[in-house]
């Protein structure tokens, strides 16, 4: 649990919830399909500044809600449809929270998560990441039981708003592999074993890991951690970060 609760205070040091991190694309031509070696991820401060989340909301909203996700999770899909709508009208779109979203593709159950977490990197290259989220979640139940996926997120893509041309090739390339990877290596090191796991916390204090993912168990958690910290003493110092702070 130390070791936990270290990592969570080093990202909240080092702004891990910054948007659109990429080392670059040697554009090969084939799109990246799984994790790939990152040199210095055993390093803590070199993981928590790789592994970055994409965000939505502002940025200095009091409180945090974390999403470790895989596209191509059913669960994660009635989430993003379902939950996170009523979580942007009551929280984000207010101001009271922001959004972190972070890649956990189980590639071993899913074997075309790793490229679609990879395609919601490059449509957010655009400017398009929520959107494109929302058609290929809406969309899960046709690709993901395909054997050939590619053109299907570029027609997603497409659909979503991003330009065509510059989207296919950043897919068809290694473009943002190297910080899904990172993404999930720091999901091991929180112990994180799958998705979507949900957590919420309030400016540097304790991050709560939610057994659900409904909204009423969000909801609960989150005027928790306010009404808690409106009560605190003035001058109290939280111990800790959640992802995204």
């Amino acid at each position: 649990m130390t070791r936990f609760y270290w990592i969570l205070g080093a990202v909240a040091v080092l702004g891990i919830a910054a948007v659109g991190y990429s080392v670059g694309s040697n554009k090969l031509g084939k799109a990246a399909t799984e994790p790939v070696e990152v040199e210095g991820l055993d390093n803590m401060e070199t993981l928590v500044a790789m592994a970055q989340g994409v965000t939505k909301g502002d940025p200095a909203a009091p409180v945090t809600i974390a999403e470790f996700s895989d596209y191509q999770c059913p669960g994660c899909g009635a989430f993003a449809l379902t939950v996170k709508p009523q979580l942007d009208l009551m929280y984000i779109q207010t101001g009271k929270a922001k959004f972190v979203y972070y890649d956990f593709p189980l590639i071993s159950i899913h074997p075309h998560s790793f490229l679609a977490a990879r395609a919601g990197r490059c449509a957010n290259d655009q400017g398009k990441f929520w959107e494109f989220q929302q058609v290929i979640f809406r969309n899960q139940s046709t690709w993901a039981t395909q054997t050939q996926v590619e053109g299907n997120f570029v027609d997603y893509a497409a659909e979503a708003g991003a330009e065509k041309g510059a989207f296919e090739a950043c897919l068809k390339s290694d473009a943002h592999a190297d910080v899904i990877s990172a993404n999930l290596r720091l999901a091991e090191e929180l112990g994180i074993e799958g998705t979507p796991t949900v957590m919420v916390s309030m400016g540097r204090g304790m991050a709560r890991r939610l057994m659900s993912f409904d909204f009423e168990s969000i909801q609960s958690a989150i005027e928790t951690i306010i009404a808690e910290s409106q009560a605190a003493p003035a001058g109290s110092a939280p111990s800790a970060a959640p992802p995204g702070s």
